[in-house]
């Protein structure tokens, strides 16, 4: 057996990152992230789903669980390929720095996408054509699905329609009336083919980039899917749904830290046994496809596979679901079945990282052991009990992956600066320290995370670099104002990677402590 390294790492997503067109993207920012990360000793990146995002420009309620955002598109690289010119990219509005405006930028960057498709099909000598044919082959399985559901979505949504709402014979995938469309879409379906094309040409590029530097990719995949989404609309008999095709029951989780109501979160949810007689064929090709963009992948909600939420889905609120029981092991034994060559590692374990946060029960944490993924561990869950409480690191166990937060928390300062008096002074006195600086409180959190046990470390990157509660990407059960959240250049500075690299090689998470006694040195 191959020791585990320990590893650290950030959490961003590529949203966040600087550029020029509203909002982060695969341009050359991303490559430079990737060299930063290097250079301050970490090897692991940490990002929110790829996928496109949905209602409050949330990248958990996609319009599909396998299509990549087209706003995460690089315009600069169709500018290069001849498809944009200097005076397309000239007429962006003025955008702001540290947050991303997605009604001004959606539109620009989507109309820059059909431009640039315009005179790529315009073109038909080009060469590139065959390597946009062979994407499309490869692909179609989902693709052929997607693309069509967004095509029709633009003929027929809109204030607030689904696809429950178009007509029948399209709602219910009446053969004749997919044939119809298919013809009288044919260039609104390929536009959506050739930016599915370009964002994954651009992300398997930059992926390639990063694990040539060193620096793996952990992806995450939420658990449930919108339920307008290209993947309700052509499985529906995979889901819980009435004869309307609408969903009779929802997912969220009840009443907990972040919510008094908890969180009615709306997603349509499985019908389990339909995909067991099925063998989870439709998981397991969910799984091969986010592991083309990722070498990790952070399951998100793992504990509703033991037993999800259940909400009815007329209520307005979370509190009056019930618990329902789950696949359990048996999704993950599918997956290992069938993807054995690119989702198990040279141990045998699954590479997936189970999000067990939230109502964690006996039977939630047998299951995560039974299939053998790591759990991640919240430094900022950790000082409101007692020296029992799991997220304090003497009670940590070796297959965990510990964060200061998450992509739903405050920021460590903004986490510092909201405790009561009472539960600063527990921090202070796990810490051993008394300082009330919040900068210095959170790079003691990013210390003790790099220290524990755990063999994987992710700071996001808002604390990296000690921001602010105004920099928060999430904020749970509110609708709008998050994932907005975008960093400057200006703010990073060198001692930001120097002091990341002093800890890594301190604690042991640097690629000469983890080298095998047999493997050369370069």
């Amino acid at each position: 057996m191959t020791s585990i390294p320990r590893q650290s790492g950030i959490l961003l997503h590529p949203t966040s990152l600087p550029g020029p067109h509203g909002s982060g993207d695969l341009g050359p920012a991303a490559r430079h992230f990737v060299d930063w990360l290097a250079g301050a000793g970490q090897s692991l990146w940490q990002l929110l789903p790829l996928t496109g995002v949905g209602p409050g420009n949330s990248p958990y309620s996609s319009p599909s669980a396998f299509a990549g955002s087209e706003l995460l598109i690089d315009l600069g690289q169709l500018q290069q390929a001849g498809w944009l010119s200097d005076a397309d990219l000239a007429e962006a509005p003025s955008f702001p720095e540290q947050r991303i405006d997605y009604a001004t930028v959606r539109p620009f960057r989507m109309e820059q996408l059909r431009r640039a498709a315009g005179r790529f099909f315009a073109d038909q000598k080009s060469p590139r054509h065959t390597a946009f044919a062979a994407f499309c082959a490869d692909a179609g399985a989902w693709l052929d699905d997607y693309s069509l559901f967004m095509a029709l979505d633009i003929a027929y949504g809109g204030d607030g329609t689904t696809w429950q709402d178009w007509p029948a014979a399209l709602a219910h995938r009446e053969a004749d009336a997919l044939r119809a469309a298919i013809r009288q879409h044919a260039d609104e379906i390929d536009f959506w083919k050739f930016c599915q094309w370009c964002f994954f040409d651009q992300w398997t590029a930059l992926k390639d980039y990063a694990n040539s530097q060193h620096v793996e990719i952990i992806g995450d995949l939420p658990i449930f899917v919108a339920g307008h989404s290209a993947d309700v609309w052509a499985n529906p008999g995979l889901f819980d749904l009435d004869e309307h095709g609408r969903p009779r029951v929802v997912a969220g989780v009840p009443p907990d830290y972040f919510s008094e109501t908890g969180q009615r979160w709306g997603n349509p949810l499985y019908l389990w046994s339909a995909h067991a007689a099925e063998d989870y064929r439709w998981w397991v090709e969910r799984m091969r496809q986010t592991m083309k963009l990722c070498n990790t992948i952070r399951i998100d909600h793992f504990r509703g596979f033991e037993a999800y939420w259940e909400i009815p889905g007329a209520a307005e609120t979370a509190i009056d679901g019930l618990w329902q029981p789950g696949p359990g092991e048996a999704v993950f034994a599918a997956m290992r079945r069938e993807l054995s060559d690119d989702l198990v590692d040279e141990n045998g374990q699954l590479k997936i990282i189970a999000e067990d946060l939230g109502i964690i029960t006996p039977a939630v944490k047998k299951l995560r052991q039974d299939v053998g993924l790591p759990g991640m561990r919240i430094l900022q869950f950790a000082f409101g009990d007692d020296a029992r409480n799991p997220y304090l690191p003497h009670n940590y166990d070796a297959n965990s992956v510990v964060y200061t937060g998450t992509h739903d928390n405050d920021t460590t300062c903004g986490w510092w600066q909201s405790l009561e008096k009472e539960e600063q002074e527990r921090v202070h006195a796990y810490l051993g320290v008394g300082s009330d600086s919040p900068d210095e409180l959170c790079w003691y959190l990013i210390r003790l995370a790099f220290s524990s046990v755990a063999q994987r470390c992710v700071i996001p990157m808002q604390d990296a670099l000690s921001l602010d509660t105004a920099h928060r990407m999430n904020q749970p059960g509110i609708g709008s104002g998050s994932w907005e959240w975008r960093y400057r250049w200006e703010q990073v500075e060198p001692w930001h990677a120097e002091r990341l690299a002093d800890l890594t090689r301190l604690y042991g998470r640097d690629r000469d402590s983890n080298r095998a006694d047999d493997e050369p040195e370069a």
